[in-house]
């Protein structure tokens, strides 16, 4: 009885689902390894060796990091009979895993002239072919290898944002100020839309990823916070408004800034938002296009955590705390306006008011007045993955977004980015908020 009722009636299969997940999850695989060598196509040799700075890292050892990672945490451990390609990479290409042994120090990155990017190339396909071996077509992994290669995915994202702008860092640097790719075509500037201001209620709110899908540990655990009623900016501040705030003397009004903050700017003269510089009494700011003029109604980017506080205290308002952004933006799609890391280009038209905040993805990533520290009940994972993010939650702040050099697909409300305030290399901006009126 139990056998004919099995055969005619439709049952899930689980099965065919572990199949279909295993299937995406190579897919994407593919598309995120793929797309690391796309991004260093327009580089010669010598562009993917070169470290601009401290904070930045060359191309070449973003490849070959990311692939270091797949060895050591997934190939190694879970490939019967692998060979490890070459045993002094472990210590070219650990970033920061003490428990993975002594490493090349971070400032030093640029000196690793050895392995060439051909050595590096043939590596990414060495450990290629055994991600292949071990994930076989229409075959489901174990929970714990799908839950690693996932990891290695969302890792290598990271790193393809942080390629471009570490190549950004670099050519801006260069006296010949070259564009990444071509130059396109550009919009006519366009005048800033005014400000509107969204009002949220506040009250005791769910904030923090719910574990139904991926997310980095320090996204968790979800938990409620208490938040006062606020009003938050529609919108991102413009290049237009910064340039009002540099003519009102921003940069030279000591009671404008945290302490920290006019001390960095005296001793480095910052004077205005990295990579801007004046020619012919014009303002021009270095992009991946290259050296272009200011756009008044692009957002503002490049600009420290200091900066951007600064600002906000002239204009009469204050940044966002963390839980505030993540609250005003549950209800607006993480990819929506965004764009694919692949294809740098000029900002979108800013898409019409519909009551809800505006560019909150796929611009550039968002100052909050909020602390990196960790939620209640947070505990690191064990093992060596348990130094990705834990360690880090000391002296940084908070960032929420995302910018033009995310890959698709790499957003969602809960992510919290962190910068240490000073740092103002990556693609960084800042929205207002305020007290509710």
């Amino acid at each position: 009885m139990t056998d004919t009722m099995t055969a005619d009636i439709a049952l899930p299969n689980p099965a065919g689902a572990d199949r279909s997940r295993a299937g995406r999850l190579v897919h994407r695989l593919r598309e995120t390894r793929e797309l690391s060598l796309r991004l260093a196509e327009p580089l010669s040799a010598e562009d993917m060796t070169v470290q601009a700075s401290e904070e930045a890292s060359p191309t070449k050892w973003h490849l070959a990091h990311v692939t270091w990672f797949f060895e050591t945490f997934v190939l190694a451990r879970h490939l019967r009979g692998y060979r490890i390609f070459d045993e002094t990479f472990n210590y070219c290409f650990n970033s920061y895993y003490e428990s993975q042994g002594a490493r090349q120090a971070r400032a030093r990155r640029g000196l690793l002239t050895r392995p060439s990017i051909d050595r590096v190339l043939a590596y990414r396909r060495h450990v290629d072919a055994g991600l292949a071996a071990l994930l076989p077509d229409g075959i489901a992994p174990p929970p714990e290898i799908a839950r690693l290669v996932e990891i290695g995915i969302q890792h290598e994202q990271q790193h393809q944002e942080l390629l471009l702008t570490d190549i950004l860092a670099l050519f801006a640097a260069s006296p010949l100020r070259p564009a990444y790719r071509d130059r396109q075509a550009f919009p006519a500037p366009q005048a800033a839309e005014p400000v509107r201001w969204i009002k949220f209620a506040g009250g005791i709110c769910k904030v923090g990823h719910d574990g139904r899908s991926f997310g980095w540990d320090n996204e968790s655990p979800q938990h409620d916070a208490l938040i006062h009623p606020f009003q938050i900016a529609d919108r991102l501040v413009t290049n237009a408004e910064w340039l009002e705030f540099m003519a009102d003397g921003g940069y030279r009004n000591a009671s404008l800034w945290l302490a920290d903050g006019w001390a960095i700017i005296n001793r480095e003269n910052w004077q205005a938002p990295l990579y801007w510089e004046q020619r012919e009494e014009q303002w021009h700011a270095m992009s991946l296009q290259g050296l272009r003029p200011i756009e008044p109604a692009a957002p503002v980017a490049h600009v420290s955590y200091f900066e951007a506080d600064a600002f906000a205290r002239w204009a009469g308002k204050r940044l966002p705390t963390e839980f505030e952004w993540e609250v005003a933006a549950q209800d607006v799609a993480p990819d929506a306006g965004g764009r694919r890391a692949s294809e740098p280009r000029p900002l979108p038209p800013l898409t019409p008011f519909d009551g809800r905040p505006r560019q909150l993805f796929g611009e550039v990533w968002q100052w909050t007045q909020s602390a990196y520290a960790p939620y209640p009940g947070y505990r690191p994972p064990s093992g060596a993955l348990g130094e990705y993010n834990g360690k880090f939650m000391i002296s940084q702040q908070v960032l929420r977004g995302a910018s033009c050099a995310t890959p698709s697909g790499h957003s969602r409300t809960t992510y919290r980015n962190f910068f240490y305030p000073q740092q103002r290399w990556q693609f960084t901006g800042l929205r207002l908020a305020s007290e509710a009126s």
